[in-house]
């Protein structure tokens, strides 16, 4: 399976898709990478004129490539366009290191821990273009189709 077929099947569009391309998938681990646009709708704000992503959203990026599209690698065989991704966060904690601002690219990182009854859990972490560590934690969810 393609990186650009796991992107299709994601469950996300923009301005909620934070995944703009796979580098390496394997069945025990993925290697992805997003680069924050200057007009991402949630630098309005947060903070005042000095945006930084917030945590959350770097959680998200985390989860989209180190789990779900990890999760419909795995489970080539019986997703597809008409079986629609569905995906439940389980479960995450994140240490965070170093902020990232607009226009940063980041590499998500994720091994898998273990996969069963759809459930999967990877160790997860980014890194900035310096080759530095951004955040890294454990983040598990339930991958279902229709």
């Amino acid at each position: 399976m393609t990186s650009n077929k796991i992107i299709a099947l994601l469950p996300y569009q923009q301005p909620f898709l934070f995944v703009d391309e796979l580098t390496e998938i394997s069945e025990n681990g993925i290697i992805g990478n997003y680069t924050f646009k200057n007009e991402e709708y949630f630098y309005q704000g947060h903070f005042k004129d000095n945006p930084i992503t917030p945590g959350v959203i770097l959680t998200e990026v985390m989860a989209q490539i180190g789990v779900v599209c990890l999760g419909v690698y795995l489970m080539r065989n019986e997703i597809s366009i008409e079986n629609k991704t569905k995906i439940a966060l389980t479960s995450q904690a994140v240490d965070f290191y170093l902020p990232v601002f607009p226009g940063d690219k980041v590499t998500v990182v994720s091994e898998k821990e273990y996969f069963r009854f759809n459930k999967l859990k990877c160790s997860v972490k980014i890194i900035n273009e310096d080759k530095k560590l951004v955040c890294r934690g454990v983040i598990a969810g339930m991958i279902t189709y229709n």
